[in-house]
């Protein structure tokens, strides 16, 4: 009885390994997770106390239990039972694409992420690249906006910039879950793009299957009152003007929208402009479709090319950044009373509607808002410049810019435009904006004269481009 057992070493290792996982298991981690979790709730609640738009429970339900809302939503149900009597392929063939859809689209909100290092992140590089500056609020934006309303950034696109700039200037007001375009799905941008509540869209995709699913994605987050941002121009501006909205996330918003409920949807119009846009070239050369698609190589050869140039710029305190970029948010327009004023005899109520009916609304609907981002759109120094050199005949002297440059400051005042000088200052403005154009070298200037360099008056036309619309 009192004789010892030999084991192995190798059964002896296993078994103190299972040990070990046993006690992690069941003492360690829960221990941990309760630790984190209490300390997120803190976080939460302190962070709830000072947002204009609290955290939805939506966003902080398990991201499984979403996923499987969304795969046994009866619609999404519906559209796969279709799919597979169309492709003549099993239900549970149907069934495996519907799920494999909904974990590419349903994030993983993660309030620490977002708030401690999504917003540090956001915040450091945008003001190491740029001088950030909120130009203008209306005054209405999100005051005293109901618990039960789902409000909707909608803003223009010009540089993958927006992502991180409206992030950092929104933190207080909203934690924003952003519909992003498949060029971040890459590791690991995705794994922290979805975790700070980001949902993915594949913006070309032709299936209905997956076009459902998207659609019941964005319906249960609008119906639980998620705040959301959406670009509606579908992508990057190429030439720097506004380009017509997409109407498909308008839709999957608001064509089962009840317009005598209880939950409301606002859409808060969100203007952006920079003194630099990072891609401006790589945007331009998009729309010369004969040109030759350039290799991986290049763009990273390129690329190294312009931060060593930018690192010895910062050696030799030449460095300005890359200028001023500004973002302006307008007052809140609620879908219900702006369908209830132009829906006509619908009564605002667009789910008895066809495709065409309903998007003829939304439409207009989508391009009154589009119309106020543009009303919106920062006038900022470089873009002011840039009209300047590009209007002129014959070279300017300094003297002759810079009226040139007040008179269609007076004319954007006239026009009421949101302008953003330095410091209040025109006589800075220009001159920053000049200096912009100069480091450049899209400026030359001969015996005090200045002038658009001939060979990039296209990029010079870009930032003019973005405030065309307000002549």
């Amino acid at each position: 009885m009192g004789e010892p057992v030999t084991v192995p070493l190798w059964l002896f290792a296993t078994i103190v390994v299972f040990a070990l996982w046993s006690l992690l298991d069941r003492l360690l981690i829960p221990s941990g997770r309760w630790f984190v979790r209490r300390r997120l709730n803190r976080l939460i609640d302190r962070v709830n106390q000072k947002l204009a738009v609290e955290i939805k429970p939506f966003q902080l339900t398990k991201r499984q239990v979403l996923i499987d809302r969304l795969v046994y939503d009866p619609q999404v149900v519906a559209a796969a039972n279709d799919h597979a009597r169309a492709a003549n392929v099993p239900r549970e063939v149907a069934m495996v694409e519907v799920r494999r859809y909904a974990r590419e689209i349903v994030p993983t909100f993660n309030a620490y992420i977002y708030f401690r290092v999504g917003y540090s992140i956001a915040r450091a590089v945008a003001r190491f690249l740029y001088r950030v500056r909120l130009g203008f609020a209306d005054e209405r934006t999100l005051a005293g906006v109901p618990p039960n309303t789902a409000v909707v950034f909608v803003m223009n696109h010009r540089s993958n910039m927006d992502y991180v700039l409206v992030a950092f200037l929104a933190a207080e007001r909203a934690a924003l879950s952003y519909a992003v375009g498949e060029w971040a799905r890459i590791w690991p941008l995705q794994q922290l793009i979805r975790s700070m509540g980001a949902y993915f869209v594949r913006r070309n995709s032709n299936s209905p299957i997956y076009r459902r699913v998207l659609e019941r994605y964005v319906h249960m987050a609008t119906e639980a009152g998620v705040a959301q941002a959406m670009y509606p121009e579908g992508g990057l501006s190429r030439d720097g003007r506004l380009r017509e909205p997409k109407l498909g996330l308008f839709d999957y918003m608001l064509k089962s929208f009840d317009p005598k409920g209880t939950h409301d949807i606002v859409f808060v119009p969100v203007a952006l402009n920079y003194d630099r846009v990072l891609e401006d070239r790589t945007l331009l050369r998009s729309l010369e479709r004969e040109t030759a698609r350039r290799s991986a190589w290049f763009a990273v050869r390129t690329a190294f090319g312009f931060w060593l140039g930018q690192l010895g710029l910062m050696l030799r305190g030449r460095w300005f950044r890359f200028g001023y970029a500004c973002v302006n948010f307008g007052g809140l327009i609620s879908a219900r009373d702006w369908l209830a004023n132009h829906a006509g005899p619908t009564g605002g109520d667009l789910r008895g509607l066809d495709k065409d009916q309903r998007f003829e609304i939304v439409g207009r609907l989508a391009r009154d808002v589009m119309a106020e981002i543009a009303r919106l759109i920062p006038v900022l120094p470089v873009s002011l410049i840039a009209t300047v050199l590009l209007e002129a005949d014959r070279p300017l002297d300094e003297l002759e810019l810079k009226g040139r440059a007040s008179d269609l400051v007076a004319h954007f005042e006239k026009r009421g435009a949101k302008l953003y000088l330095p410091r209040g200052d025109r006589d800075y403005a220009f001159h920053v904006g000049l200096r912009m154009l100069a480091l450049r070298h899209l400026v030359e200037e001969s015996d005090g004269l200045f002038a658009a360099t001939a060979t990039d008056r296209p990029l010079l036309a870009y930032y003019s481009n973005a405030i065309a619309h307000l002549r």
